[in-house]
Formats: structure tokens, C-alpha cells, sequence
């Protein structure tokens, strides 16, 4: 990463050790941020859909949340870029460049939720999924880069471990919220939003944000994709790797109640479902933070990346090879497993290849197109295989070719070890 010597302490690379409160309090905020994300495509999107009753409910929720990810490939780099060069200054003080985006995102995702609950057409619906993106989006840029803003680089494995974690804990947390304590879609949105705010505010809040000095040197961004690719294999070998590997991922998780159904022939496939999401959530909260210390005191990364590859190539061949209650529980252990692993390593590693200090937010905002798009891509590689080419063996075995690709295509990073 290019710092300049003396730079300001927004630029500079950070040097003391974050504290746990600090961690707790982004623990927290992406917890918000990834519950008011997976509870609406889980849960509340398909149950509004279908209570719409329209027909084709399938499609039309393909199309929603389609929409919401190409929302969300758009804004995260662009606000990630404005945040980078924000100057906010009110009554003579000066203010730092992140929370008030991150404040602004909360309270855009925060009305769009509450806008959702209302919905009674698909049209309604996707506009309202859109904004609830767009806020999502403008907050994830922020937070991701509170990484490399304050954490010194011999601390990033673990912290990336505990921010990591949300994304798994989310999902279950947020799908029993709206199951097992409320009821109803209406009143799901409504608590959704009341979480986002309640859990991300606080960081926003209470931690410091260094402002961007007016004197300081504003160097134009490079707004072109393709020239910082260019000019930076690293980060452009690190976009790869993560752009494969949760491809991976997409292609492993997208249709794991119908294999059930289908494949296992489970006799509950919702309930065995439910007990995979809690194994793999289970397995990721267990390795995340020790992978990620142990990277950081041995100073390695890649080494982690390839291997947690292998463990969920390892889960996939098992789904492909064997479709069976008994294999598909070990499998979404090790897919957490290796995927918590993967996670807080390579989110570590990304952050030590950024171009430059001036534009962590908006080149981590790009990074994040590399885990929005698979979203896309993922049903419409998927569909194919399942319905005309091998059906479930050549999903999974195309999922432990992807993500063991991704995982080893790290070896091309020079920068890190």
C-alpha cells in the first residue's frame, strides 16, 4: 500500500493496536448491517412475494434481488471513492470521512426497510429492496475500510476473523428474529430496522474517525477498474481469488434445500436445512478468529487462503460424491470451517494490497464487486447445470474446481506471504 511519509493519521498506516471495545462495537455494526441483509432475501422477500400471489413468485424474487446486487456492484466503490474524500467541517470542527456515511447509509437502509413493510406489489417491492441495497452498500464500503484505516497490519487476521463471523451469525440470528419472536413480514421489516440502528449507530458514534485535512494532498482517484488492475497486479490477483472463491461458495449454497429434497430425499428438508445453516454457522464461528491469529502471529497468509480452499473443495466432493444426510452434516461443518478461515485471511491479506491509503474505501468498495457479483452469476451458471448437465455431482464438483482455483491463485500475490 503507497503511504507518504508524514502523512496525516487518516492516510497513515496504522501502528497502534485496536482495543476490544473498538472491535466489539464493529462486531456489532456489521452484525446489523449483514442481519438486515440476509433476513429479507432468506426470509421476508420470499414470504411478501408470495403472499403478493403473483404468478411465477420464483422469477420475480430472481429478479429483486438481482437488482439489489447490481445496486450494490454500483454504489460500494462509489461510495467508498466519496468517502475517501470527504472534507466535512461544521461550526469551525472538522469531521472524520467515514461515519457520516456510515450514518447516512444506516438511516437510507433504515426508511427503505420501513418503506418494504408497506409493499403490496413486486414493483413496490424491488424499489424498496433497492434502497434498502443502496444504504447497505454505502455502509459496507465504510466499515470495510475501518480495517485499514486503524488496525496495524500484525492485528488485521483476527479482527477480520470477529467482522467475519456476522455474515454466518446474521443469517441465523436475524431468521430466527423473524420466525420464532415476530411474526408476519410487515412487522420482520420493522424489526429489522429498529436492529440495523441499534447495532451499527453506536460505532459511528463512539469511535474516533480522523478527519481529512485541508492542506493535505488530494490526489485524483483512478477511476478507471481496468488501470488499477493494471497497474497493480497484486490487488488485481487478490480481486481474482476472491471473485472464484465466492463464486464458489454462491454455486455450493444456492440450492442446498432442493438437493436435499431431491437428492437426499430427507424427509424434512426445511428442518435439514435449518440444521446446516447452524452447522456451517457453528463451523465458521470456530475457525474465523484462530485462523486469522494465527496468520497474524506467523505472519503468513496465503498458506491459510490455499488451505482453507482445500477444506471447502473437500465439503463440495463430498455433496457431489456422496448424497447423504450423514455427509451433508460434515460438509456444512467444513464448509464453515474453511470458509471462516478463508474469510478473516484473505480479507487481511486484501487489505495489505490496497493501491493506495488515499482510496481504501472506494479499491476495498471494488473488492466488494467481487462478492456481489457471484450473486448474479451464480443462479445463472447453476440453473443450467442442475436442470440439463449432471444435475447436483457436476454443481459441487464445479464448486471444488472454482473455489480450489480461486484459493491457489493467491501464489501469484508477491507483495504478502
Amino acid at each position: 500500500m503507497s503511504v507518504t511519509q508524514g502523512a496525516p493519521a487518516a492516510l497513515a498506516e496504522p501502528v497502534v493496536p485496536v482495543r476490544r471495545s473498538w472491535i466489539g462495537l464493529l462486531f456489532a455494526a456489521n452484525l446489523g448491517l449483514w442481519m438486515a441483509f440476509f433476513t429479507p432475501v432468506q426470509v421476508l422477500l420470499p414470504e411478501q412475494i408470495s403472499e403478493i400471489g403473483i404468478v411465477g413468485k420464483e422469477a420475480a424474487l430472481g429478479w429483486v434481488t438481482a437488482l439489489g446486487a447490481l445496486v450494490a456492484i454500483v454504489v460500494n466503490p462509489a461510495a467508498g471513492a466519496f468517502s475517501d474524500r470527504t472534507r466535512l467541517r461544521i461550526g469551525g470542527r472538522a469531521y472524520g470521512r467515514r461515519h457520516v456515511w456510515t450514518l447516512g447509509g444506516a438511516a437510507i437502509s433504515c426508511a427503505s426497510l420501513l418503506l418494504l413493510s408497506g409493499q403490496q406489489t413486486i414493483a413496490g417491492v424491488a424499489l424498496g429492496w433497492a434502497g434498502t441495497q443502496l444504504g447497505l452498500n454505502i455502509m459496507l464500503a465504510t466499515l470495510t475500510a475501518a480495517v485499514p484505516d486503524r488496525v496495524p497490519v500484525g492485528q488485521r487476521g483476527a479482527v477480520s476473523g470477529w467482522i467475519g463471523m456476522p455474515q454466518a451469525l446474521g443469517l441465523v440470528l436475524g431468521a430466527v428474529l423473524v420466525t420464532a419472536v415476530v411474526t408476519g413480514v410487515a412487522s420482520g421489516y420493522v424489526v429489522m430496522a429498529v436492529v440495523l440502528v441499534v447495532l451499527a449507530v453506536p460505532f459511528a458514534l463512539l469511535t474516533p474517525d480522523d478527519p481529512l485535512p485541508v492542506e493535505a494532498e488530494r490526489p485524483r482517484s483512478r477511476t478507471k477498474i481496468w488501470r488499477v488492475f493494471r497497474e497493480n497486479p497484486d490487488f488485481a490477483w487478490a480481486w481474482g481469488t476472491r471473485f472464484l472463491v465466492q463464486l464458489g461458495n454462491a454455486l455450493g449454497t444456492l440450492y442446498l434445500l432442493y438437493f436435499l429434497t431431491d437428492r437426499v430425499k430427507l424427509a424434512d428438508p426445511d428442518t435439514g436445512l435449518l440444521i446446516m445453516i447452524l452447522l456451517y454457522t457453528l463451523g465458521m464461528v470456530a475457525t474465523a478468529v484462530i485462523g486469522g491469529r494465527l496468520s497474524d502471529r506467523s505472519g503468513k497468509r496465503k498458506i491459510f487462503v490455499i488451505w482453507s480452499g482445500v477444506v471447502i473443495a473437500v465439503a463440495a466432493l463430498l455433496l457431489a460424491i456422496w448424497p447423504t444426510w450423514p455427509a451433508s452434516m460434515v460438509a456444512a461443518v467444513l464448509l464453515g470451517a474453511g470458509y471462516g478461515v478463508y474469510l478473516a485471511v484473505d480479507t487481511a491479506l486484501i487489505t495489505q494490497v490496497l493501491p493506495a491509503a488515499v482510496d481504501r474505501a472506494k479499491d476495498l468498495g471494488v473488492i466488494n464487486i467481487a462478492t456481489a457479483a457471484p450473486q448474479v452469476l451464480g443462479p445463472a451458471i447453476a440453473a443450467p447445470l442442475v436442470t440439463h448437465l449432471g444435475g447436483y455431482p457436476t454443481l459441487y464438483a464445479l464448486t471444488a474446481v472454482v473455489t480450489l482455483l480461486g484459493a491457489v491463485m493467491v501464489v501469484r500475490i508477491r507483495a504478502v506471504d
